[in-house]
């Protein structure tokens, strides 16, 4: 093995997040010429936030329902966070989508870049665009008026979980995007994914009170262990066990999704 060869495979993952910073930086541009679309995206949350932490408050009063104590509206804050994560990365695909049709993912794929890191960069763009979601939701709630004992600690974890489910869910519309090379399609699954997964969780409700196949079926549901890491977390005194184990579980899918939606671009490159 040479010299060169050496220090070629030892710049190798320098070279990926170099280009992963450069390719999220471009997108970041984008996002703050045109921030319309961040503010676009908190008005349904926002909705759901205030209208139905109001319309649903004396559900609290239900026998079996577990956080009474706290308030429906601190109950329902963290599902809002994930469902705002999971409505927005479902359509992180539409970003790959532009760019086949002015023919930059091709300019893309024939220069030296990684595709890991032109899979990162999207995915990055995404997560930060939902820190800054997520926190403008909490602030909202906690002027409405809920109140979250687990302090900042728990607001970081709920924040560190929305982020895991937004890498999660743009990895995949990101590979939809790559296999399907449709508008319409991306909406179609995108539709057809995240409303069975937001109801199949406890986003909204808790499942004490849902059919007990609800309950099985949500705990393999990613949108689930986001909910329950945060509620936890933002709880006093929360189960720290239960919220490591679903931050780890929320990881290793999001590491296997980074995996399957880069091995997409292969899909991709053939059938162009």
């Amino acid at each position: 093995m040479t010299t060169a060869h050496i220090e070629s495979v030892g710049t190798r993952p320098l070279t990926v997040i170099t280009h992963s910073a450069f390719l999220t930086g471009r997108l970041l541009r984008a996002l703050w010429r045109m921030p319309t679309f961040l503010v676009i995206g908190l008005v349904q949350p926002v909705i759901w936030l205030l209208l139905f932490g109001q319309l649903f408050r004396s559900v609290v009063h239900l026998p079996g329902f577990a956080y009474g104590s706290d308030g429906f509206l601190t109950f329902l804050t963290p599902g809002v966070v994930m469902m705002t994560a999971l409505f927005a990365s479902a359509w992180a695909g539409t970003t790959y989508l532009q760019d086949i049709d002015r023919g930059v993912m091709d300019r893309l794929l024939t220069s030296p870049v990684s595709r890991g890191a032109m899979m990162c960069a999207t995915m990055a763009h995404q997560a930060i665009q939902t820190v800054i979601q997520s926190l403008i939701i909490v602030v909202i709630a906690l002027i409405a008026g809920a109140r979250f004992p687990g302090g900042v600690a728990g607001v970081g974890i709920t924040v560190l979980a929305s982020v895991l489910l937004t890498l999660i869910f743009s990895a995949l519309s990101n590979a939809v995007a790559l296999l399907t090379r449709q508008q319409a399609t991306l909406i179609a699954i995108s539709q057809f994914t995240t409303l069975p997964l937001m109801f199949l969780s406890s986003a909204v409700m808790d499942l004490h009170l849902a059919p007990a196949w609800v309950g099985k079926v949500a705990g393999y549901n990613p949108v689930e262990w986001a909910v329950v890491a945060a509620r936890q977390a933002m709880s006093a005194p929360g189960d720290w066990s239960t919220v490591r184990s679903c931050l780890g579980l929320l990881a290793v899918a999001v590491l296997v999704m980074g995996f399957l939606a880069t091995r997409a671009f292969r899909a991709y490159r053939k059938s162009t």
